[in-house]
């Protein structure tokens, strides 16, 4: 997993060595910026406090609908949910930066739940605001990124769009990994990026949006630092019959296309909807 960033400084202080996903130390100097898309733009991206994150609607999404952003599960400020944790419905009052299409911060967005958040089978946190989609666009002139229902391919030119640095990372879907198991948790169906997506700490919970349909169809999440073997910060590859593969330098997403089913009307929540198969609780 790519480190909550404020966590993983703490982290590398007392051991030099991360538990959990890689970051970069602010005070290091930020690696070249990796080819930028040109269509997409910073525009409903968030950052927040150690992740990057994203405003984010359902196809079904209404304007009058209160908003949802969407991150990484180990971005939650409560700290990590355990493999097998599913938090659902639980009050926050989190601050997300809104940026517009430069990526300048134009306003500040709240929480008034975590609706959704697991690290299991997927690594995703989905907070209801206290705003809807219009009063955003009324007060910034800023609209949500879409969710997109249809599973991506392997090929698809993707930018990963971090809130946190105000930094894109163009790429490609290298391809999908059945398992990807990384400490204590394990991934189901991850994307892989072509190597020249070399994401950094600070960029979990980014949109990784298509670049041909402007849709988001994953939130990036981790990547194999050191060449170790599913340890944390090396999470590994684990094929349907078994076999472990490491990439080392290559970096990850989890998908995000089932997540529209599981959820109603007017942005609610509803895991045991037709077709919903994210882990419950």
């Amino acid at each position: 997993m790519k480190k909550p960033l404020l966590a993983a400084l703490a982290t590398l202080a007392l051991t030099g060595v991360g538990t959990a996903p890689a970051v970069a130390s602010s005070a290091a100097p930020a690696p070249a910026a990796a080819p930028t898309a040109r269509a997409v733009s910073f525009a409903g991206t968030v950052s927040l406090s150690n992740c990057s994150g994203s405003v984010v609607r359902l196809p079904a999404s209404e304007d009058d609908d209160p908003a949802l952003v969407m991150s990484n599960g180990h971005c939650l400020e409560t700290g990590f949910p355990a493999a097998g944790e599913v938090v659902v419905d639980q009050p926050s009052s989190r601050s997300f930066g809104l940026l517009n299409a430069s990526g300048s911060r134009v306003g500040t967005l709240r929480a008034g739940k975590i609706a959704y958040a697991t690290m299991t089978d997927t690594d995703v946190s989905l907070y209801q605001l206290t705003s809807t989609y219009a009063q955003i666009r009324s007060s910034y002139g800023i609209s949500p990124l879409t969710l997109s229902d249809t599973r991506p391919t392997a090929g698809t030119a993707i930018t990963v769009v971090s809130g946190y640095w105000k930094r894109t990372y163009a790429c490609n879907v290298d391809g999908f990994a059945y398992r990807l198991k990384e400490g204590e948790w394990t991934w189901k169906d991850s994307v892989r990026y072509t190597s020249a997506c070399q994401t950094i700490g600070g960029t979990s919970g980014s949109p990784v949006v298509d670049n041909a349909t402007g849709k988001v169809v994953a939130v990036n999440n981790t990547g194999n630092e050191d060449g170790g073997r599913c340890t944390d910060n090396n999470p590994c590859e684990v094929a349907e019959n078994g076999t472990v593969t490491v990439r080392k330098g290559i970096n990850y997403a989890q998908q995000t296309y089932r997540i529209p089913a599981c959820f109603g009307l007017d942005n609610k929540l509803d895991l045991s909807r037709s077709g919903c198969v994210l882990p419950k609780p």
